[in-house]
């Protein structure tokens, strides 16, 4: 089955001063998810969003909240960040002592689940839960900044995935988030991802330019 594909601003790059404009602006231009970095300084070193930011941040779109935990512990987190608005939570398999139950309790939540590898992850390490989420973030950098090149390694990592996927009938999204731009999107969406997550890539310009950069990402294939 052929996924539409989805494009996802990370709000990591927009301007912090006026986030909640940004949300809507770029809401309004055509965005699919807003993204979500959540970075607790120890699991990745950097700090940026917590729930209280998130619940703020709600109202200013109808559009996904698509939130990746970047954050160790992560299961006492889960309810604060799904009760401020979270759609999707994605976390590292790493980060917690039992997959399975994190799961269990974010869909519990009727929320979508996705699962992370970092580029020196092997993506057998979540095959054997692929039954039980919705989507796959692939990082195409190593957490904990924005701004960082793009890893062309990682394109045969989401071929396997994709064709993991293919093989098993299974209806997950591919998601990956890193350094994507124009130039190396269609590579990326070619190799089997529908979900390309973009800071730089979508606000550079100012809102007068987020309509056309999305358009350019999403019809990069």
């Amino acid at each position: 089955m052929k996924k539409e594909i989805k494009i996802a601003p990370s709000i990591l790059a927009s301007n912090f001063s006026s986030l909640g404009e940004e949300i809507t602006n770029i809401s309004k231009a055509g965005a699919d998810y807003i993204h979500f970095d959540i970075m607790d300084g120890h699991f990745v070193p950097n700090l940026t969003f917590g729930p209280n930011t998130v619940k703020y941040l709600r109202k200013y779109s109808k559009k996904t909240f698509d939130v990746h935990l970047m954050i160790e512990p992560v299961d006492k987190f889960l309810i604060p960040f799904i009760k401020a608005g979270a759609d999707i939570i994605s976390f590292h398999p790493e980060t917690v002592k039992n997959v399975d139950k994190t799961i269990k309790v974010i869909k519990s939540y009727k929320k979508k689940v996705g699962l992370v590898l970092n580029p020196n992850i092997k993506e057998n390490k979540i095959f054997p839960y692929l039954n039980k989420i919705d989507l796959i973030l692939v990082m195409t950098v190593y957490p904990g900044f924005g701004g960082q090149k793009f890893m062309k390694s990682q394109i045969k990592k989401i071929e396997k995935i994709h064709e993991k996927i293919k093989k098993e009938k299974l209806n997950i999204d591919i998601e990956v988030d890193g350094g994507i731009n124009i130039s190396n999107a269609k590579k990326v969406l070619q190799a089997g991802a529908n979900i390309l997550v973009a800071g730089t890539a979508c606000f550079k310009g100012g809102k007068k330019f987020y309509k056309k950069n999305i358009y350019s990402l999403r019809k990069s294939k």
